[in-house]
């Protein structure tokens, strides 16, 4: 087999993965769900949903990726045709590995179309925080305006693109890696001091009843009645949150466990993902916004729900938190902060600048490394390709009114459709004990039995919720042309693609229908 590029360090392939992981789903997403789904009573399912659905499927996607990379592979389509093979003929395995590699392709270069916009409005509003931009004026007004200034979008978009496509070009080693071990510790760096400020806040405002203390007592205080009468709409928002979080379901995880050797640990490596993962969202991610936003709530609260009285005030807060809440009504609470407003907006926002780019970084690898093993074109050269081709797709995103939100409620179905198949892939049609096999090839912890069964029964049936949830969103909004030649354009593409990288190495096979090459 031909030799591919490898991780220079086990710290850079763990900050690579975790940087993977966490976005702006950490800071953003995760208290927004724990706000809204009943407070503390939300972390009950939500480690539930992490130990069988999160961990079992990270060790599915590891193990996965590293056996692509035996044969050559870091994208998914190939990697689902290898494992298929070992159940059934392979030209069955065909059709599992376009299923693979279209849905792959897909989430890598819609999901990133419009999440790059995203990280892009990061970047401007830590430039507009140090500036102070938006001191004494309407930030709901000001945000808006910033949006229909497509110069200024496209320029901050432009800077993070750029700044993704040198990195990437560089390669896995001598690229991700190094901007990685830069950015990760910076990350939980900036995510610290913010934390350690608003523990030290306390009542900004004088009145004790609006203090990040009850901020904190307002996400963690378990609420078991709340959780009897909405055990559903808990369990399934816990079991979505965990899915994002930790980036299952893109074909990314596997692109980076690509690059490891056939005796390297996958089981630890994987473990340890998940745990700095967890340690920013559930530490550090829940110690910011929400325990802020609750502080300052008289300032950032309409005034005729101010009055109905805390209750009130704080369910408005969860009811409107979000992405949007990040950029219309936190920097209300950086202005309320004078002159250290400035600096505290500038880390919060270049915080999720960071989250965003290191989780980009891993997508823009993807189609990188599908132009560079399976089509031929250099990493260089192929790193502005796909720049062009996230511009081409980024521009519906900024002109057209709905596209995003609808793309987005397609591709979160995909996340989990996904996922499922990698467990009728990877454990099912593999073979459950060559994936426990695999699991502990190289290994540096033994991996409980218990976990083979929650891998081949517990974890799918954990994935059906989001797939359920996500699919009942989905059929809830109505998928305009735009949105819908864009998702089946890019299903189109990806399976060719897939069908002439399997083709090209596989073609005896097929012809014969017959396993011929073998590692």
């Amino acid at each position: 087999m031909e030799q591919r590029e490898k991780w220079a360090t086990k710290i850079g392939l763990i900050l690579a993965m975790a940087g993977n992981a966490i976005g702006l789903g950490n800071f953003v997403r995760f208290p927004t769900q724990v706000a809204g789904n009943g407070g503390g009573a939300f972390m009950v399912p939500y480690f539930l949903a992490l130990f069988l659905l999160g961990i079992p499927v990270m060790w599915v996607e590891w193990v996965q990726g590293r056996y692509g990379g035996k044969y050559g592979h870091g994208t998914l389509g190939p990697t689902f045709y290898l494992m298929a093979r070992e159940s059934v003929k392979p030209r069955t395995a065909l059709i599992f590995g376009l299923i693979g590699g279209a849905l792959a392709f897909a989430t890598t270069t819609l999901l990133n179309s419009y999440y790059l916009h995203l990280i892009g409005w990061s970047a401007a509003y830590s430039w507009f925080s140090i500036t102070g931009a938006y001191f004494g004026k309407n930030t709901a007004e000001f945000f808006s305006q910033y949006l229909s200034n497509h110069g200024q979008v496209f320029l901050f978009w432009g800077i993070t693109v750029v700044l993704l496509g040198i990195a990437v070009g560089q390669g896995v080693s001598k690229g991700i890696e190094r901007w990685v071990k830069v950015m990760m510790p910076l990350l939980y760096i900036f995510a610290i001091i913010l934390v350690i400020y608003v523990f030290a806040l306390g009542s900004p405002l004088g009145d004790p009843n609006w203090s990040t203390l009850k901020g904190f007592e307002f996400i963690w205080s378990p609420n078991w009645t709340y959780l009897k009468e909405h055990l559903w709409g808990v369990m399934l928002a816990a079991s979505g949150q965990i899915f994002f979080t930790l980036s299952l379901g893109m074909g990314i995880i596997q692109n980076y466990a690509s690059y490891l050797g056939p005796k390297d640990d996958v089981a630890l490596s994987g473990l340890a993902t998940v745990s700095l993962n967890e340690f920013a969202e559930v530490v550090l991610g829940g110690s910011i916004a929400v325990p802020l936003a609750v502080a300052y709530a008289p300032k950032i609260v309409p005034a005729d729900v101010l009055a109905k009285g805390s209750d009130a005030a704080l369910h408005w807060i969860s009811e409107n938190f979000g992405l949007g809440f990040s950029y219309t009504s936190l920097p209300n609470i950086f202005v309320q902060m004078g002159s250290a407003g400035r600096l505290f907006g500038a880390l919060w926002f270049l915080l999720l600048w960071f989250a965003g780019f290191t989780s980009a970084i891993a997508m823009y690898n993807y189609l990188t490394a599908l132009l560079e093993e399976d089509l031929g074109i250099p990493r260089k050269t192929g790193t502005w390709v796909v720049f062009i081709m996230y511009f081409l797709l980024g521009i519906p995103v900024v002109y057209i009114d709905g596209y995003l939100d609808q793309v987005d409620a397609w591709i979160s179905f995909q996340l989990a459709l996904l996922a499922l198949f990698d467990i009728i892939v990877g454990v099912w049609l593999f073979k459950p004990d060559n994936f426990w096999k695999e699991l502990h090839e190289g290994a540096l912890i033994n991996v409980p039995e218990i976990y083979k069964w929650i891998t081949v029964i517990i974890a799918p049936i954990f994935i059906l919720l989001p797939l359920i949830g996500t699919f009942s969103d989905l059929v809830s909004k109505t998928l305009e042309w735009p949105a819908r030649i864009a998702i089946l354009a890019m299903l189109t593409i990806g399976a060719i693609e897939t069908y002439y990288a399997i083709k090209k190495k596989y073609g005896e096979e097929l012809e014969k229908n017959e396993v011929i090459i073998k590692v």
